[in-house]
């Protein structure tokens, strides 16, 4: 095979493709083995004794298969996370998730009379100036003021 691997080399620059993809017809190997010049191998591959195998794509197999996996929720922990915590969830989203469930709450309290109009109002400003870091802080603070009625 050593007295192929000039010819393959010749050939894979005529064709323009690494040598990888340089074919030699198994039948007419000893055509090849006499062929010396450039002009030799052109013949050949004229011939089609000499040819360039196809490119070979490359397979979305496992990018499919990851995909499913991490619509069902796998493969999204923490360790896979990257970038700030802004970047999967902004500044604004969050935000909007949180003064939203406080003004639900706000709401509830004030529908069941747990709380006066006043305080409902008191409360929704300091909601809104970002006083209460979640629901709960809310509710701690109603009860440490003595703002819930009985």
């Amino acid at each position: 095979m050593k007295s192929l691997t000039n010819k393959k080399k010749i050939s894979s620059v005529i064709l323009k493709v690494g040598q990888n993809r340089v074919w030699f017809d198994k039948n007419r190997l000893e055509e090849i083995k006499e062929a010396i010049t450039k002009a030799d191998i052109r013949s050949l591959i004229r011939d089609k004794a000499i040819q360039a195998k196809p490119k070979t794509g490359q397979s979305s197999y496992r990018k499919r298969k990851k995909l499913k996996q991490k619509r069902k929720g796998r493969g999204k922990g923490a360790g896979k996370r990257k970038g700030k915590k802004t970047s999967r969830l902004s500044k604004k989203e969050a935000w909007m998730i949180k003064i939203r469930n406080q003004r639900v709450s706000l709401n509830e309290l004030k529908e069941r009379g747990l709380i006066s109009t006043k305080t409902y109002r008191q409360m929704y400003l300091k909601a809104k100036g970002g006083f209460f870091r979640s629901k709960r802080h809310l509710r701690l603070f109603l009860k440490e003021h003595d703002l819930l009625k009985k």
